[in-house]
């Protein structure tokens, strides 16, 4: 089935300005609670949230299968489940519905106020129920400066790091969409010298810029999936902010690797952007030496041309942007990271989230956390305000921001930003 809402000529007769994330050509998938507190599944284009649910109701999605209630409820679960034919075909069809030569919505003033809804006037929700969160650790320049910290800078990759894509499981009960602050989580530290572990705050919060993938029903408990067919499972992204606390890991992480210095918050921008949006910016990852085992084999174009930038904001200050990086940096591709997941016969279900680990560049600039960017707080930062930072303060927000362009079209996720506040205090 052709992808005909990626028609590069097409325009929308809803207002988009020229720098939008959010064309016609993008119809990322999302869940928000409008003003009369009634929450739903929907869709973007430009500064508009569109009501799908509502959609759905007046008969616009004629013609396509769709259980009465599809978009009539608080996630994409089941939306997802369907797979990628409907997937195709729902988004297909809303490109169809805003063209500009579609004069069904467009002249129907009464059902336009019914679906149609500025984005100021809604509120963004965790798009889908995630059941389960798998992290991942798979760029090669973020291994190899954590590794040159931390371990023999001559030995900074573990011996299995280029043979697996290396990951762990996270906790999904503490995912967030955007615009939810976090709090700076309490732990056991080792303080330098000491031998003994005090309890207290964090000091060294830190961001990690990733992207995630949402899936659909991948498998049944035992079975793989084939390298070649493991896209075909994955439904969309989101950016990801994974906030670590660094002295809180340094000290839990032997012999079991990332606990509760990982798992107190991670934020995700709340549009999905499908990943039929994203055909048009296929790239060549990095050249895999030594090959992959053949599990792992793939050729083509498996990673994304994805710009990344990340902000840091202090409290009534003006953002100052502190590392620009690219998706297409990854050394393990997503289809690599669910073919290796399920690999061993682990289930994988509609809505689960797999994060791509921390995006680094190969140059300081694009390096995804502030352990790399300032080397562990030897190279404080310095912000528009005159302010220096090693790590995350209290009331910093973290701002994340992610887009595809060429010379056609700009297809973004729009945001993921989260202010850190002071540990949280019983009253």
């Amino acid at each position: 089935m052709s992808i005909t809402a990626n028609d590069i000529n097409r325009k929308s007769w809803l207002e988009v300005p020229s720098n939008s994330d959010f064309p016609i050509q993008n119809i990322p998938f999302g869940v928000f609670l409008t003003k009369e507190n009634i929450v739903t599944v929907g869709t973007r284009i430009g500064d508009f949230a569109i009501d799908l649910g509502a959609l759905q109701q007046l008969n616009y999605f004629e013609g396509i299968e769709l259980t009465d209630d599809m978009f009539m409820q608080d996630t994409l679960n089941d939306f997802i489940s369907d797979g990628q034919k409907t997937w195709r075909l729902v988004r297909n069809r809303i490109g169809d519905i805003f063209d500009e030569k579609n004069p069904k919505l467009q002249d129907n003033a009464k059902d336009r106020d019914i679906v149609i809804f500025k984005m100021e006037d809604v509120e963004m929700q965790l798009p889908v129920l995630i059941g389960d969160y798998t992290d991942f650790y798979s760029s090669k320049e973020h291994a190899t400066n954590v590794g040159k910290m931390f371990r023999d800078p001559e030995n900074a990759l573990l011996p299995n790091w280029l043979h697996i894509p290396v990951g762990y499981h996270g906790r999904s009960s503490t995912i967030v969409p955007s615009g939810i602050p976090v709090h700076r989580p309490m732990g056991q530290t080792l303080p330098n010298g000491e031998t003994t572990p005090v309890f207290g705050p964090s000091r060294l919060v830190d961001f990690e810029l990733e992207t995630a993938f949402i899936t659909t029903d991948v498998n049944i408990m035992g079975e793989n999936i084939l390298i070649t067919e493991a896209e075909d499972y994955i439904f969309g992204m989101v950016l990801l902010n994974d906030w670590s606390a660094r002295d809180i890991q340094k000290w839990e992480y032997v012999p079991l690797g990332p606990f509760l210095a990982k798992n107190f918050a991670s934020s995700i921008s709340p549009w999905i952007v499908t990943m039929d949006a994203l055909q048009p910016f296929r790239t060549k990852g990095p050249k895999q030496e030594p090959t992959p085992l053949p599990y792992l084999q793939q050729k083509g174009k498996h990673s994304f041309d994805i710009n990344l930038e990340v902000a840091v904001q202090p409290e009534h200050a003006e953002p100052t942007v502190i590392s620009r990086s690219n998706f297409k940096y990854m050394y393990w591709t997503m289809s690599q990271q669910l073919a290796h997941h399920t690999s061993n016969g682990c289930r994988v279900n509609s809505g689960d989230m797999m994060g791509s680990g921390t995006i680094s560049g190969p140059t300081p600039d694009s390096f995804g956390s502030m352990l790399e960017l300032t080397w562990g707080g030897k190279n404080p930062i310095q912000l528009n305000d005159g302010t220096e930072r090693k790590f995350i303060n209290d009331n910093d927000t973290v701002i994340m921001k992610g887009y595809c362009q060429n010379g056609h079209v700009r297809i973004g996720f729009g945001e993921v930003s989260s202010k850190l506040l002071p540990p949280f205090v019983r009253k």
